[in-house]
């Protein structure tokens, strides 16, 4: 792993990507709008660091491409439906698909992304097909679960801080988990070798989630592109939002009654009163915290580790 930036993974990964592009196939009603979505871009995090876990522990990145390009169309997948399921109007700054195309197409497309993820995989290396199969359906199964999750918390006056980690462990945090854990799988390591690995992408998915929480309430527009305070204003129950509801639930209910900006920005204001700004920052880099204890445990060399201490850091320290 001599040269330890992203782009030594991400480039080769574009570009299969690229030449797996179903634009051409028919009916173009059905692959047209799969392929609008599967370019709206985003970081490739998950296939990158899939492809990096292979190198790490011994094989040509290359015979990875197959997991990392079905973590990738899962991951889009899934998008896709929790977009029609949150009723989002914009992902990555565009139109959500079931917006641009129609609810029914944005359904269909999803379950034939998640087709597509399963054909990808099939091309792994033919000893770890069987446990990548094994270890990709409890992951999928697990999103699912995280997915339900959130939407019963959405009907739920009460919910405690540990319920929404757990929720964010299954909703977003096994797939991260999983993508290291593929990488090394296709390396040939066992489920017991590789499962260090899955824990660093685990507690590292828990942190990322946070940051992404912190970042919503506290980050800088002019960096992250969005309005502060996008997850008040839809009323999601963030880790922010749960804490505040356990210190000052009546404070927080009177502002249910005040115009959406001034509740928006009265309950920012709450939330650094609360000092949460810090408490939730010092959560997550607990989780990272976790992470690195697991990738301590890995029979790596220290410079094989690099790669994955910085990518830790780059998740903590984004402002974006």
């Amino acid at each position: 792993m001599e040269n330890l930036s992203f782009e030594r993974w991400r480039q080769p990964f574009e570009e299969a990507l690229r030449l797996d592009s179903v634009a051409q196939h028919l009916p173009s009603s059905l692959y047209e709008p799969i392929d609008y979505f599967m370019n709206l871009g985003g970081k490739r995090l998950r296939p990158i660091v899939c492809l990096a876990s292979a190198e790490a522990c011994g094989t040509d990145f290359h015979k990875a491409m197959g997991a990392a390009l079905a973590i990738e169309w899962f991951h889009n997948f899934s998008l896709v439906h929790d977009d029609i399921m949150d009723k989002a109007p914009l992902r990555r700054g565009q139109p959500t698909l079931h917006e641009r195309n129609g609810l029914s197409a944005g359904v269909l497309c999803g379950d034939r992304m998640l087709v597509e993820a399963y054909m990808h995989l099939a091309k792994s290396p033919e000893p770890a097909i069987k446990i990548l199969l094994n270890r990709f359906n409890q992951t999928a199964a697990e999103v699912c679960e995280g997915q339900q999750l959130d939407m019963d918390f959405e009907c739920r006056e009460h919910v405690f801080p540990q319920e929404y980690i757990e929720m964010i462990r299954l909703k977003t945090a096994v797939l991260l988990g999983f993508s290291l854990e593929a990488g090394a799988l296709c390396a040939g390591w066992s489920q017991n070798q590789a499962e260090p690995l899955y824990r660093f992408g685990e507690q590292l998915g828990i942190a990322f989630q946070l940051k992404d929480d912190w970042l919503d309430a506290f980050g800088d527009p002019s960096m992250t592109g969005k309005q502060p305070g996008g997850d008040v204003r839809s009323r999601k129950k963030t880790w922010l939002w749960i804490q505040t509801h356990q210190e000052q639930p009546q404070k927080l209910k009177s502002f249910d009654t005040l115009p959406d900006n001034e509740r928006v920005t009265a309950t920012l204001t709450l939330f650094q009163q609360l000092k949460l700004q810090e408490k939730s920052m010092q959560l997550a880099l607990n989780h990272k915290n976790n992470a690195i204890q697991a990738l301590n445990e890995l029979n790596l060399q220290p410079k094989e580790k690099l790669f994955f201490q910085h990518f830790a850091d780059f998740l903590l320290g984004r402002d974006y």
